[in-house]
């Protein structure tokens, strides 16, 4: 895209369109190291992202007679950076800072590999720093996604269904609560870091589950499997990081084949395998290779990889599913994974062995009025044998969903075992 004066070595000019594809090209992955870079220096979020928005903005008008740079990101933190120092020096406050800034070289500040350890550590501190304990879930996933990945305001408010002007007076408050709270920009050691990551995973795989979702906002999901790929790249000793990295691949995998033709919902078993994204499933097996615990994400992946590696849904090997579910189960006891094992068990057993384990996993009244429960049940009385019963459950748990794609795809189960 870039073009070279061979005389003087200058960016020759480039179109308006072409600049702001680059623009927008670099401000993917460079707005995000800017932002934690400038927070490490400056302790300020807004003026770091301020700044940040400044020089892309400053990028749009420039690149198109000036030439896109060899290194657009160290362009754009160049100029990021000394608009933060103008905006320091204005004000005439935070000297410790104004001076760590001027100190930082251009040309040492970002690499042309940008893989030092600087950079590493910010984009990580940045992580840890957004999904606090201290901030409510909700807050984490917004803060998350606009700081980290650079999403903007009114797409985090479509996805977490909030209007915008909300969105962002959270986003404000989650920003004014790290300051007051005094909440550190490090990536915590020790004890505190096993404490810590599993926050942080459960932050990544709900935004993931929230894009993945039949009525989810697929560039959501598609930032969540970025992100984990981030993740894993920084953190590449931790087990559990690598599990969920596995988790998300493996199931995005399938993502193109999740509806035929006309849109509908298609059950997995009913999926065209050849559609399914074999490099996705490629990287997520070389993530399971690592893993060396027995972690909620390392069992969740092992599931995910005995579907996404079995030629036909005959060929799905539901026996080691249901070990893995018994495992789970064990180590996080909850109605859904009660629920998910009832359904394995079922598969792997016989439908009367998954009936049993679904009563069981009733019996607490954590599934009371859930659909997928209902369908659970429908699918396994179907199995069966017994046809008109199923159908009526089908018809129940349509019922019972919000979602439009999961209402047909439940009725047309139900209709194919009234015909």
């Amino acid at each position: 895209m870039t073009r070279t004066d061979t005389t003087t070595g200058a960016p020759d000019s480039v179109g308006a369109a072409a600049a702001a594809q680059a623009v927008a090209a670099a401000g993917v992955d460079a707005y995000p190291r800017i932002v934690a870079t400038l927070i490490r220096l400056t302790g300020d979020w807004a003026l770091a992202e301020d700044c940040a928005q400044e020089a892309l903005a400053v990028a749009l008008e420039r690149w198109p007679d000036d030439g896109v740079p060899a290194n657009p990101g160290g362009w754009l933190l160049t100029v990021a950076r000394n608009r933060a120092i103008d905006v320091l020096r204005r004000a005439a406050v935070e000297r410790r800072k104004l001076h760590e800034l001027a100190v930082l070289a251009p040309d040492d500040a970002w690499p042309e590999t940008p893989a030092g350890e600087d950079v590493v550590d910010d984009r990580l501190r940045l992580i840890f720093t957004c999904c606090h304990p201290a901030l409510a879930i909700e807050a984490r996933v917004a803060l998350t996604l606009r700081t980290v990945c650079g999403v903007p305001t009114a797409d985090i408010a479509r996805l977490l269904l909030v209007s915008e002007s909300t969105m962002t007076r959270r986003l404000t408050r989650a920003r004014t609560r790290i300051t007051q709270a005094g909440i550190p920009y490090r990536v915590p050691s020790g004890p505190a870091l096993a404490e810590r990551l599993p926050g942080v995973l459960a932050v990544l795989y709900l935004l993931f589950t929230r894009g993945y979702s039949v009525d989810g906002e697929p560039a959501f999901a598609d930032e969540a499997v970025r992100l984990a790929r981030l993740l894993d790249r920084l953190m590449p000793e931790q087990s559990e990081v690598a599990a969920l990295l596995a988790l998300v691949l493996f199931q995005h995998s399938r993502r193109d084949a999740r509806r035929d033709a006309a849109g509908n919902l298609l059950s997995l078993e009913r999926q065209d395998r050849r559609r399914w994204d074999r490099t996705a499933v490629a990287d997520g097996l070389s993530a399971l290779d690592r893993v060396r615990h027995d972690g909620p994400y390392a069992w969740q992946a092992r599931i995910a990889a005995c579907h996404a590696t079995a030629e036909s849904a005959e060929a799905t090997d539901w026996p080691a599913i249901a070990r893995a579910y018994d495992a789970l189960l064990g180590l996080r006891s909850s109605p859904v994974v009660a629920l998910n094992r009832a359904v394995a068990h079922g598969y792997a057993y016989g439908p009367e062995a998954g009936l049993v384990l679904l009563d069981a996993a009733r019996a607490g009244g954590g599934l009371d009025g859930h659909p997928v429960a209902v369908a659970v049940e429908a699918d396994l009385v179907a199995r069966q044998g017994d046809r008109p019963r199923a159908a009526a459950l089908f018809r129940a748990a349509a019922a019972a969903v919000d979602s439009a794609a999961e209402r047909r795809a439940l009725l047309d189960r139900a209709a194919e075992l009234s015909r």
